[in-house]
């Protein structure tokens, strides 16, 4: 099979690409254990795509419970290079609606039980290597430039830039949480971006995400607190256009240049190279071989 260079991970309402053409499931195990889901791979827009339903078909796998090491690493087994995360959210502020698209640029971690790093997982013996990611600017630049003008295209509603609050979940946010996040000046709200966006920077890719806005969170006095359904029937209307905004996207990245993160983990490494145990480096070959032999 050829290189795949993209990547889709579809969130709630997301399960499935149907544009794609000569399509090919693909079960990968990896040394982290089984992804959410066979990968499907397929033509679109002349291109190699592979998309991956986040929460499993059916949508039967919580925020807390996904494997998101495993998702990442099969995308990465794969080759690809640049990684678009189809997601919901809440809105934290009033100018962002729902049926709104919003390509935040930076992330705040409110998680406590995920596991947020290839390298520390002494579980598996790899707790023998040290390796500090840099994650400032959490998303890609020149991916969210993309996906912001395939949306653009659209005609949909779309905002550059804000910060994404990523929460436990499967429970949504009290009303006092939702007023501080608010205070605090985060924009949008969900619960999947972390991990996803950390190991994607340790799998040198590039990550953006497409967060569709399916309701105001819990803090707006006039409108209805969160529910499954308002999520559920925002999300039907906004499938199509992320859909559409994907074959865009794909089409704009047709002779795009590798991933500026290529080389993300060339100064990452700290521990001496004589250090590393032998299992390790063959358990995390695919992401340091290049380095370490």
């Amino acid at each position: 099979m050829d290189r795949v260079r993209i990547g889709v991970i579809g969130g709630s309402g997301v399960y499935d690409m149907e544009a794609l053409q000569d399509k090919e499931e693909i079960t990968l195990q990896t040394p982290f254990g089984s992804p959410s889901g066979p990968y499907v791979v397929g033509t679109l827009e002349g291109q190699q795509v592979a998309f991956l339903a986040r929460h499993g078909l059916g949508h039967f796998i919580s925020p807390t419970q996904l494997n998101s090491r495993a998702n990442i690493w099969g995308f990465k087994m794969l080759g690809v290079e640049h990684l678009i995360s189809v997601s919901a959210c809440g809105s934290l502020r009033e100018e962002y609606a729902p049926g709104h698209i919003v390509i935040p640029d930076q992330l705040f971690d409110r998680t406590q039980l995920r596991s947020l790093s290839f390298f520390d997982d002494p579980l598996h013996g790899t707790g023998g290597i040290v390796v500090h990611i840099s994650i400032a600017n959490p998303y890609c630049s020149f991916l969210s430039d993309v996906l912001y003008q395939a949306v653009q295209a659209t005609s949909t509603p779309v905002h550059k830039g804000g910060t994404f609050v990523v929460i436990e979940g499967p429970r949504f946010s009290t009303k006092g949480e939702s007023r501080i996040f608010r205070q605090w000046g985060l924009d949008i709200i969900g619960m999947t971006a972390i991990p996803e966006a950390f190991l994607a920077r340790e799998a040198e890719m590039s990550y953006a995400t497409m967060a569709h806005v399916t309701d105001y969170d819990v803090w707006h006095e006039t409108e209805k607190p969160v529910t499954v359904e308002a999520i559920i029937e925002t999300l039907l209307r906004n499938a199509e256009v992320a859909k559409q905004a994907v074959r865009n996207a794909v089409r704009a990245l047709k002779d795009a240049p590798p991933s500026p993160y290529a080389n993300a983990l060339q100064y990452a490494i700290i521990t001496r190279p004589d250090l590393i145990a032998p299992e390790v480096k063959e358990r995390l070959g695919l992401l340091l071989g290049k380095y370490l032999n």
